[in-house]
């Protein structure tokens, strides 16, 4: 069964556009001109992507990212005339995964779809026997499942910041650059700034409270794990 992806567009030439070629490479696709018609669809036949745009009639695209972060981690690529530093980090804070700007490629965001999924293992049949897990100090991950307990409690995070929390916990006490760090959780890809990696640290200190994430002075960031 193909992955199913949900465009949320309200401009026709690219609704046709995109869809043409991600049918092309294998997806089912379901097209939507605003983001009230796309939540009907997450009610009833929930996407396993969205392609969103930002700027839509009645709700935006922001308010439905931030609707859909409260109830799942299903990947979002944000697509968007807006190609404005501040406009590209709010994307991300409000829970997209990747951020594309108008005009672009449609070559381009077929492959960013195929590396997001490899990337979130966004997939229902995998094996549970096969879960691995990664412990350091009160967190514990389990990476297929793509779980999250902290102090034995789980934990809704946002991909990337799960992404960002596993890559610390398999690699404890051992110091990140925030050029590193942009790269192993945004890709090489990414041109925004390292900013990013300091709202992404704040975010997963108020939603951890106490984790023991230290800032290395000038240089990045580490999680400390005494029992390493």
């Amino acid at each position: 069964m193909s992955n199913h992806i949900g465009i949320v567009e309200d401009d026709p030439n690219i609704q046709n556009i995109v869809a043409a070629y991600l049918k092309k490479d294998g997806f089912t696709v379901t097209v939507l001109g605003s983001a009230e018609q796309a939540w009907d669809l997450w009610e009833g036949n929930p996407p396993d992507m969205w392609v969103l745009d930002i700027m839509l009639p009645g709700m935006d695209g922001y308010e439905f990212c931030k609707k859909i972060r409260r109830e799942s981690e299903v990947p979002i690529i944000i697509i968007s005339a807006k190609d404005e530093e501040i406009d590209k980090i709010l994307g991300l804070e409000l829970g997209g995964d990747d951020y594309l700007t108008k005009p672009f490629s449609p070559r381009e965001l077929v492959a960013r779809v195929k590396r997001l999924f490899k990337r979130t293992h966004y997939k229902a049949d995998h094996d549970d026997s096969l879960t691995q897990k990664v412990k350091a100090e009160n967190l514990l991950i389990y990476k297929d499942d793509r779980r999250l307990f902290w102090r034995g409690e789980e934990r809704d995070v946002t991909t990337k910041e799960f992404d960002m929390l596993l890559l610390f916990a398999e690699n404890p006490n051992r110091a990140f650059s925030r050029e590193e760090l942009l790269i192993r959780v945004w890709g090489n890809d990414y041109f925004g700034s390292d900013r990013a990696v300091d709202d992404l640290i704040k975010r997963i200190r108020k939603k951890l409270v106490d984790i023991p994430l230290e800032t290395v002075w000038g240089f990045g960031y580490r999680l400390r794990n005494e029992g390493s």
